[in-house]
């Protein structure tokens, strides 16, 4: 591995190249920056896949897929993510390492090339993004909507950050709602996109053997027609603290489920500062608790207990949230409920052996180096630092959590503040 480069294009625009000659696949990523809102989430979810569709050079999936073919096998597909209140949505690309390839063919020119394509010049019709393409990728956002009830584990994690979250943005799904997605038209669609190309932030991510200045030399004129009249301000999430003692809010639902689903969610309060120092120790209580297979929630609430069939804890650093999911049988609420509560209090407390700690940190520190090990992953990590604004690489991060003492997780525990819990469960339980 050579380095990690970034390096400003143009108004609002940045490329951060992780110059490594590990891998035979390079990666590529161009992803807009835009604010997650009730009024945006459907057009972010939808936007992606409707220029996917087609440019005005390749205007159908066939003609695409033959350019694509050109390209020893490139891939462009859709992402679109969330993170904390921001809408990240764009594309991902992976494509051979030319220097694995008879002739050294250009294929990052190419690729290259394509997403620009894909990102400023799509198939129109009359000015506005094709109607067909808008109707086609409509109907599937409201068919994943529709679906999203058919993984309870998912369901109810959405219901409770609904609640829990309710009249702020993050509380709004990635995908939106039926209603709003229902709404979408070519010419609502157009509007927002055209908006969205000239004033959203956006973040190119590179990794590959190419050296950094020969890419963005490459993306700079893949990209020379990108409007670029807004301010740029980087979108930011609203983190709430100071909430002391909280009444907790416990919602039931009743179906048909033999498996019932419980979902907690906690306020971090100061824990859930973007400090690197504090977030270390957040990611190595997080693995302590509930992240990993080594937590207190695993090994004892699951293993030794047996209270339910699975039972974890995930943080959103973003938003300063974090959940504790369990799929458990309908009668063991009160029990299941108590017993992670107890947990949480017994790190809170500082009753935390050596070894658990070492643990833990060993999984922060080993999920984290994996990451270096794909560009995919690399992709991801670059994209949630440039979010965050957050400026340690990937080995200093592992360094703070070598850091972390026993007192520092129990500090972070103790601010941990159980706001929300919502419980799915069979139609038959007496507490429907």
């Amino acid at each position: 591995m050579k380095g990690v480069f970034e390096i400003p294009l143009t108004r609002g625009v940045r490329l951060t190249a992780v110059w490594d000659d590990r891998f035979k696949t390079g990666c590529l990523s161009a992803t807009l920056l835009a604010p997650h809102t009730k009024k945006t989430a459907s057009l972010n979810a939808i936007l992606p896949y409707v220029l996917r569709r087609g440019t005005a050079r390749c205007p159908d999936s066939e003609s695409l897929a033959a350019a694509m073919d050109e390209l020893y096998g490139a891939r462009i597909e859709p992402a679109i993510r969330k993170r904390g209140e921001v809408a990240a949505l764009g594309f991902c690309a992976d494509f051979p390492d030319a220097a694995f390839l008879p002739g050294r063919p250009d294929i990052l020119s190419g690729t290259a090339y394509l997403l620009g394509e894909l990102l400023l010049n799509p198939a129109t019709r009359g000015g506005r993004l094709r109607g067909d393409y808008v109707r086609s990728e409509r109907q599937n956002l409201i068919d994943d909507i529709n679906a999203e009830i058919n993984d309870k584990r998912a369901y109810a994690s959405t219901k409770l950050v609904e609640a829990m979250f309710r009249g702020e943005s993050y509380g709004v799904s990635k995908l939106g709602t039926l209603a709003d997605a229902a709404a979408i038209s070519p010419y609502a669609l157009t509007k927002y996109y055209k908006e969205l190309i000239a004033t959203a932030p956006l973040e190119l991510f590179y990794c590959g053997a190419e050296e950094p200045e020969r890419v963005a030399r490459v993306l700079r004129e893949a990209l020379a027609s990108l409007p670029r009249t807004g301010a740029f301000a980087m979108p930011t999430t609203q983190v709430r603290t100071g909430f002391g003692d909280v009444k907790e809010k416990i919602l039931r639902e009743t179906m048909d489920v033999t498996q019932g689903r419980l979902v907690m969610g906690f306020r971090l309060d100061r824990a859930a500062s973007q400090e690197e120092p504090r977030y270390a120790a957040l990611a190595v209580f997080n693995a302590l608790f509930g992240g990993s297979a080594t937590s207190r929630l695993f090994l004892n609430v699951r293993e030794r207990m047996a209270l339910c069939y699975y039972a974890g804890s995930t943080v959103d650093r973003n938003k300063g949230a974090m959940f504790v999911s369990a799929g458990i049988d309908p009668d063991k609420f009160d029990e299941v409920h108590d017993e992670i509560l107890s947990q949480l209090a017994s790190l809170a407390n500082g009753f935390i052996e050596p070894w658990e700690l070492e643990a833990a940190k060993r999984g922060v520190i080993g999920s984290l180096l994996a990451s270096l090990d794909e560009p995919t992953g690399l992709e991801g990590l670059y994209l949630d630092r440039a979010i965050l604004g957050s400026r340690p690489g990937p080995e200093e991060f592992a360094a703070l959590c070598e850091l972390v003492t026993a007192e520092d997780v129990a500090a972070v525990a103790s601010e941990a503040k159980l706001t929300h819990t919502y419980f799915l469960t069979a139609e038959a339980d007496g507490d429907a």
